[in-house]
């Protein structure tokens, strides 16, 4: 396919920008990518260590901002700082779990299609603790909005649901 700045050379490069949704795309050759400013020069090589450290590096302006604004942020231990760390793209130690934590959901959820907590199998006979542990969370989160609803009657029974679950519970028995 020809260059569709140049119309001359072979196009080498494909860009693709999708802004609110719409997709452009263009097919130039090497030069008119440079010319045009789509790579720098200094760009010969894209390494995978490129690409995801880019996933750590976002277009937000708030969060530039933000980056701005604590550039001083780094942990105390390794001292890595935060710019340090999009830029490497992995940790110094474990305390930059903690230093950083505020800012490692978004890039959690950018990595993982959205999720921030890990939902695995859980295995059947060790497992059952663990899924009671998870049901009763689950209905006292829903208790909660009841009670905000002044869903009463609603809220007894779940409150019941989560009595009965803790009594299992305690018995070793399963109710699923």
């Amino acid at each position: 396919m020809e260059c569709q700045e140049c119309q001359e050379r072979q196009a080498t490069l494909k860009f693709t920008k999708i802004v609110n949704g719409n997709k452009t795309e263009i097919k130039v050759c090497e030069q008119c990518a440079k010319e045009k400013g789509y790579i720098s020069f200094e760009e010969e090589a894209y390494t995978l260590h490129d690409l995801l450290s880019g996933l750590f590096n976002f277009d937000l302006s708030e969060q530039k901002k933000a980056v701005n604004t604590e550039q001083g942020l780094s942990c105390p231990k390794c001292g890595m700082s935060y710019q340090e760390f999009t830029r490497v793209g992995k940790f110094g130690c474990a305390s930059c779990y903690e230093t950083f934590s505020g800012r490692l959901n978004p890039i959690l959820r950018r990595v993982h299609s959205g999720n921030t907590r890990h939902k695995g199998k859980v295995p059947n006979r060790k497992g059952m603790d663990i899924r009671h542990r998870q049901q009763i969370e689950a209905y006292k989160e829903k208790l909660k909005e009841l009670i905000e609803a002044e869903e009463f009657e609603q809220a007894a029974e779940v409150r019941d649901q989560i009595k009965a679950l803790e009594i299992s519970k305690s018995t070793g028995e399963d109710e699923s």
